[in-house]
């Protein structure tokens, strides 16, 4: 393990390096909310395509699905389809989104909203809504790193407790000095240790387990004997569960702050309809990591009740030390990229949408509130893992997906029609919200939910009840000819 500490130490210690420096890439007025938050607005094809990639596909990529794999089987792969729903999205709708934040200078998708319905209570409750999906996905993050530092002989809490915390220091510090340019510029190291880590993972590992057919029919048997039992193939009950999970899932990607972040940070709209065709390439990479679940059952690793230790532990069962050091290297900085995106996300909303009220302008003093609350989102995030640990990291992370799925009526479908009437459509909000997590609380925080007898995605479940709601509201208020607040977009915006 000394070898794979060394490498791993280089590795982390390069791209803090480079977090610092990003401050000196392009423009250094990172002053201005714009320009330490989004870069400036200035990024072209290829940046976007790696700091997409960095904030799409983290550690959660290379720890929870696989652990999902590895401990229920077939169920797990609902994230590659997922991914790849999501960019005909991101195609049809999200540039849509690009072209009106670029002409009103937004900076959240609680701006738009602002703009588009006139209501204060609105704006912040998709404000609210993004700060509560984010903060699962942050924890996600810090727990993929705490995964890795247990390898690396931190066996006990307060050891754990310590590594996370020198690493959210270099986190914080870099992301506070350099914004948006340090996740961006770090994401092509990120993105080359994945590659590099796929690639010998796909080489080794299924090799030296005795082929293919050999660990899908070790798999099987060991997934047999789970309780409850998984398989490599879906059971019919389960067809709606991963339909619905992945086709929710795909809905809420892009809404979700560090999404929104990211895009906004685009040069043009031609940029974010390129990315749209050119990311499903990572959904392949997805599908191959999830197959490394099987492996691990296959070759016999025991996580105990952790089922976040499958990959980790695979790979050092299989791995020489220096390629074991890229590997654990690339699942950690897998974590950095996304999280400082996250934080930097949930820190304009609070600046732009909640604290913004104060300010007539946006000067100075909002991108210092800015930096100072990113700061806070990562502590919030920190004492998550600290203090909330769940079974499946993956579904901790989903939760937020079911809230974040709470915003498509007022965001996604606002982009389109302003028939919706904003007091609609904030009890419908809440409706949806209380919905998620009363099902999310009966279910054990789990992500499906048996309505009916039909088992299907928790969230997709409450966004049906939010747009049922805003929609009665909406007839009965048109009904009583209750004036309607003004809309500050204009159709040329949208162009």
């Amino acid at each position: 393990m000394a070898s794979a500490f060394a490498v791993f130490v280089f590795f982390v210690a390069a791209v803090t390096v480079l977090g610092f420096l990003a401050a000196r890439w392009g423009s250094r007025n990172l002053h201005a909310l714009e320009e330490w938050a989004l870069a400036g607005r200035g990024f072209g094809t290829i940046v976007s395509w790696f700091l997409l990639g960095g904030d799409l596909y983290t550690a959660y990529t290379f720890i929870a699905v696989p652990a999902l794999v590895y401990g229920a089987g077939a169920i797990g792969f609902f994230a590659v389809p997922y991914t790849t729903i999501a960019y005909p999205f991101v195609f049809l709708v999200m540039t849509r989104f690009w072209s009106v934040a670029s002409r009103r200078g937004y900076v959240t998708l609680a701006d738009f909203v602002r703009d588009r319905y006139g209501d204060r209570w609105l704006e912040i409750a998709v404000a609210v809504t993004g700060f509560l999906g984010a903060m699962p996905y942050i924890a996600l993050q810090l727990t993929g790193m705490q995964v890795i530092f247990v390898q690396f002989g931190a066996r006990t809490p307060l050891a754990q407790d310590l590594a996370l915390f020198v690493a959210f220091a270099l986190l914080a510090a870099y992301t506070y000095t350099s914004g948006l340019r340090a996740p961006a510029l770090i994401a092509f190291v990120k993105d080359v240790l994945i590659y590099a880590t796929i690639a010998a993972a796909m080489a080794i590992i299924p090799a030296r387990l005795g082929g293919w057919a050999h660990v899908f029919s070790a798999s099987a048997a060991a997934l047999a004997a789970h309780t409850p039992p998984g398989g490599l193939l879906l059971p019919h009950g389960l067809y709606f569960a991963y339909a619905s999970l992945a086709f929710g899932s795909s809905l809420s990607l892009f809404l979700y702050p560090h999404s929104i972040t990211s895009l906004l940070s685009a040069r043009s709209k031609l940029v974010i309809q390129r990315n749209a065709a050119l990311l499903p390439l990572y959904s392949i990479l997805l599908a191959l990591l999830a197959l490394l679940g099987f492996c691990a059952l296959a070759a016999g690793v025991d996580v105990g009740k952790n089922a976040s230790l499958a990959v980790p532990l695979l790979l050092r069962a299989m791995f020489p030390g220096w390629l074991l050091g890229v590997a654990y290297s690339a699942i950690v900085i897998g974590a950095l990229v996304p999280a400082a995106i996250m934080a930097i996300g949930s820190a304009n909303l609070f600046a732009s949408n909640v604290l913004r009220e104060f300010h007539r302008e946006r000067p100075s003093g909002e991108t210092r509130q800015a930096k100072v609350l990113c700061i806070g989102v990562l502590v919030v995030g920190l004492l998550l893992v600290f203090f909330m640990p769940v079974p499946y990291a993956i579904n901790f992370q989903l939760l937020g997906g079911a809230w974040m799925l709470q915003v498509v009526p007022a965001a996604a479908i606002g982009l389109f029609t302003r028939w919706f009437e904003p007091r609609a459509l904030l009890v419908g909000w809440a409706a949806g919200m209380v919905a998620a997590t009363l099902m999310g609380i009966a279910s054990g925080f789990k992500t499906t939910f048996a309505l009916g007898g039909l088992v299907g995605y928790l969230g997709l479940y409450a966004l049906a009840l939010n747009l049922a709601v805003a929609m009665i509201l909406t007839f009965l208020f048109n009904a009583l000819r209750i004036a309607r607040l003004d809309d500050a977009t204009a159709a040329a915006d949208y162009a």
